[in-house]
C-alpha cells in the first residue's frame, strides 16, 4: 500500500513538472511571436497592478507597526481613562498580520525586481566573455530562473490546494492559512513571467533592465505632452 502511494505520488510530480514545461514553452513562444506584446494595455495594467500591491502593503504594515508600537507605549503612561482603556485593546494579531503582508510584499517585490532590474548579480566574469558567449550565458539564467520559479509555483500551487481542504489557521488572525500561503505561487508564477518577458526583451534587443535611481515614472510622458501641447 506505501510502494503505491508513493508511485501516486511520483506520477503527480511528473504530471505537475510536464504542465510546467509545456506552460512555460507556450508562454515563451507567445511573447516570441508577438512584437508589441510588451506594450499591450493588458500589459501596462498588470505593472500597475503589481506597483499597487507592493505599495499598498507597506504602506499598511508600515501603518500597522506603528499604531501597535504606540499602543503598547501609551499603554504604560499612567493617564486616567486612557490607559484603562488602551490595555482593554487587543492588537496582539497586528505582528502576525505585518508578518504576512511583509511576506506576500516580498514575494510580488520579487517579481517587480526581474522587471525593473534591481537585483543584485554578479556579472564580473560573464562581462569578460565575447558576445555570443555572453549572450548564451545570459539566456540560461534566465530561463533556468523561470524554470526555477515555475517550478516552485507549480509545487506551491499544489500545497495550497492540499492546505485548503484542512481547517488550519493562524493563531491569532484566525484566517485559513491556505490564503497566506496562497503569496507562494502567485509570486513565484508572477516572477516566472517576468522572467520570460525579460529573457525575449533581451533576444530582441540585447538589453537588460537596468534600475537608473535618478529615473521618476511617468516623467518622460509628461514632457512629451507638454511639448506638443506647446507645439
Amino acid at each position: 500500500m506505501y510502494v503505491l502511494r508513493q508511485g501516486g505520488q511520483a506520477n503527480g510530480l511528473r504530471i505537475r513538472f510536464s504542465l510546467v514545461l509545456v506552460s512555460f514553452f507556450s508562454l515563451f513562444l507567445v511573447f516570441f511571436f508577438t512584437p508589441s506584446f510588451d506594450r499591450m494595455p493588458t500589459m501596462k495594467i498588470l505593472d500597475r497592478l503589481e506597483e499597487w500591491i507592493i505599495a499598498t502593503l507597506m504602506g499598511v504594515a508600515t501603518l500597522i507597526v506603528f499604531v501597535a508600537v504606540l499602543h503598547r507605549y501609551l499603554s504604560g503612561v499612567p493617564i486616567p481613562g486612557l490607559q484603562d482603556w488602551l490595555i482593554s485593546l487587543n492588537t496582539s494579531w497586528a505582528q502576525e498580520l505585518c508578518i504576512y503582508m511583509f511576506v506576500w510584499m516580498a514575494k510580488f517585490g520579487a517579481a517587480y525586481g526581474v522587471r525593473t532590474g534591481i537585483h543584485v548579480g554578479v556579472d564580473v566574469l560573464i562581462n569578460r566573455l565575447d558576445e555570443r558567449w555572453r549572450k548564451k550565458f545570459i539566456v540560461f539564467g534566465l530561463c533556468a530562473g523561470a524554470l526555477f520559479t515555475g517550478i516552485i509555483g507549480t509545487l506551491g500551487a499544489s500545497f495550497v490546494w492540499h492546505m485548503a481542504q484542512t481547517d488550519q489557521t493562524s493563531s491569532d488572525l484566525e484566517m485559513p492559512m491556505w490564503i497566506v500561503y496562497l503569496a507562494v505561487p502567485l509570486g513565484s508564477y508572477l516572477m516566472c513571467f517576468r522572467f520570460l518577458q525579460v529573457t525575449v526583451h533581451f533576444l530582441r534587443t540585447g538589453e537588460l533592465p537596468k534600475h537608473d535611481h535618478s529615473h521618476v515614472e511617468g516623467l518622460e510622458d509628461e514632457i512629451a505632452e507638454a511639448k506638443g501641447g506647446a507645439v
